[in-house]
Protein backbone atom coordinates (compact mmCIF):
# COMPACT_ATOMS: atom_id res chain seq x y z
CA UNK A 1 0.00 0.00 0.00
CA UNK A 2 2.75 2.55 0.76
CA UNK A 3 4.44 1.60 -2.31
CA UNK A 4 2.25 3.37 -4.15
CA UNK A 5 1.98 6.05 -2.51
CA UNK A 6 5.93 7.21 -2.70
CA UNK A 7 5.81 6.07 -6.55
CA UNK A 8 2.81 8.75 -6.57
CA UNK A 9 4.47 11.54 -4.51
CA UNK A 10 8.09 11.04 -6.69
CA UNK A 11 5.96 11.52 -10.47
CA UNK A 12 4.87 14.46 -8.29
CA UNK A 13 7.70 15.88 -6.99
CA UNK A 14 9.47 15.25 -10.85
CA UNK A 15 6.39 17.11 -12.17
CA UNK A 16 6.71 20.09 -9.85
CA UNK A 17 10.67 20.18 -9.85
CA UNK A 18 10.33 20.71 -13.85
CA UNK A 19 7.99 23.36 -13.16
CA UNK A 20 10.10 25.30 -10.77
CA UNK A 21 13.39 24.71 -12.72
CA UNK A 22 11.53 26.99 -15.64
CA UNK A 23 10.96 30.13 -13.01
CA UNK A 24 15.10 29.77 -12.01
CA UNK A 25 17.01 32.79 -12.98
CA UNK A 26 20.03 30.86 -12.47
CA UNK A 27 21.81 31.54 -15.43
CA UNK A 28 23.52 28.17 -15.20
CA UNK A 29 19.83 26.61 -15.28
CA UNK A 30 17.88 29.02 -17.41
CA UNK A 31 17.63 29.15 -21.39
CA UNK A 32 19.18 25.34 -21.07
CA UNK A 33 16.73 22.17 -22.34
CA UNK A 34 16.83 20.46 -19.35
CA UNK A 35 14.92 17.50 -18.22
CA UNK A 36 13.25 15.61 -15.29
CA UNK A 37 14.37 12.08 -16.00
CA UNK A 38 13.46 10.59 -13.01
CA UNK A 39 12.72 10.89 -8.99
CA UNK A 40 13.74 8.52 -6.72
CA UNK A 41 12.07 9.41 -3.16
CA UNK A 42 13.14 6.94 0.00
CA UNK A 43 10.47 4.93 1.62
CA UNK A 44 10.16 7.18 4.16
CA UNK A 45 9.95 9.98 1.74
CA UNK A 46 12.91 12.01 3.63
CA UNK A 47 15.18 12.08 0.81
CA UNK A 48 14.84 12.57 -2.99
CA UNK A 49 17.25 11.63 -5.88
CA UNK A 50 16.35 13.83 -9.08
CA UNK A 51 17.97 13.18 -11.78
CA UNK A 52 18.91 16.01 -14.60
CA UNK A 53 19.31 15.55 -18.27
CA UNK A 54 20.24 17.67 -20.75
CA UNK A 55 19.85 17.71 -24.85
CA UNK A 56 23.31 19.59 -25.24
CA UNK A 57 25.10 16.39 -23.34
CA UNK A 58 25.99 15.67 -20.05
CA UNK A 59 28.61 18.85 -19.45
CA UNK A 60 25.32 20.99 -20.22
CA UNK A 61 23.85 18.46 -17.39
CA UNK A 62 26.69 18.70 -15.06
CA UNK A 63 26.92 22.43 -15.00
CA UNK A 64 23.05 22.72 -14.34
CA UNK A 65 22.97 20.49 -11.79
CA UNK A 66 25.62 23.04 -9.68
CA UNK A 67 23.49 25.89 -10.17
CA UNK A 68 20.25 23.53 -9.01
CA UNK A 69 22.40 22.70 -6.15
CA UNK A 70 22.87 26.56 -5.28
CA UNK A 71 18.95 27.05 -5.09
CA UNK A 72 18.09 23.48 -3.11
CA UNK A 73 16.71 25.16 -0.40
CA UNK A 74 14.36 27.13 -2.75
CA UNK A 75 13.28 24.60 -4.71
CA UNK A 76 12.64 22.21 -1.43
CA UNK A 77 10.64 25.11 0.04
CA UNK A 78 8.85 25.59 -3.35
CA UNK A 79 8.11 22.04 -3.60
CA UNK A 80 6.93 21.70 0.07
CA UNK A 81 4.46 24.15 -0.72
CA UNK A 82 3.04 23.39 -4.14
CA UNK A 83 2.52 19.27 -2.77
CA UNK A 84 1.39 19.95 0.87
CA UNK A 85 3.65 17.62 2.28
CA UNK A 86 4.17 16.68 5.67
CA UNK A 87 7.84 16.29 5.27
CA UNK A 88 9.59 17.68 2.52
CA UNK A 89 12.55 15.35 1.53
CA UNK A 90 16.08 16.55 1.11
CA UNK A 91 17.00 16.81 -2.87
CA UNK A 92 19.70 15.72 -4.16
CA UNK A 93 20.49 16.74 -7.94
CA UNK A 94 22.44 14.00 -10.09
CA UNK A 95 23.46 14.71 -13.77
CA UNK A 96 22.14 12.11 -15.99
CA UNK A 97 22.97 11.50 -19.61
CA UNK A 98 19.63 9.37 -20.74
CA UNK A 99 18.37 11.94 -23.23
CA UNK A 100 21.83 12.15 -25.19
CA UNK A 101 22.16 8.56 -25.31
CA UNK A 102 18.35 7.95 -26.35
CA UNK A 103 19.37 10.65 -29.28
CA UNK A 104 22.32 8.92 -29.84
CA UNK A 105 20.32 5.48 -30.23
CA UNK A 106 17.54 6.94 -32.37
CA UNK A 107 19.86 8.14 -35.12
CA UNK A 108 21.78 4.76 -35.01
CA UNK A 109 18.13 2.76 -35.85
CA UNK A 110 16.97 5.89 -38.05
CA UNK A 111 20.45 4.99 -40.22
CA UNK A 112 19.21 1.10 -39.53
CA UNK A 113 15.72 1.39 -40.86
CA UNK A 114 16.12 2.63 -43.80
CA UNK A 115 19.10 -0.05 -45.26
CA UNK A 116 16.03 -2.51 -44.49
CA UNK A 117 13.40 -1.06 -46.41
CA UNK A 118 15.94 -1.08 -49.40
CA UNK A 119 16.64 -4.58 -48.60
CA UNK A 120 12.78 -5.38 -48.60
CA UNK A 121 12.35 -3.30 -51.70
CA UNK A 122 14.81 -5.45 -53.37
CA UNK A 123 13.44 -8.94 -52.47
Amino acid sequence: MAGYRIDRVSEDIKREIAAIIRELKDPRVQGKMLTVVNADVSSDASYAKVYISAMEGIDTAKVAVKGLESATGYIRREVGKRLHLRKTPEIKFIADNSIEEGMRIAGMLSRVIPEEENNEDKS
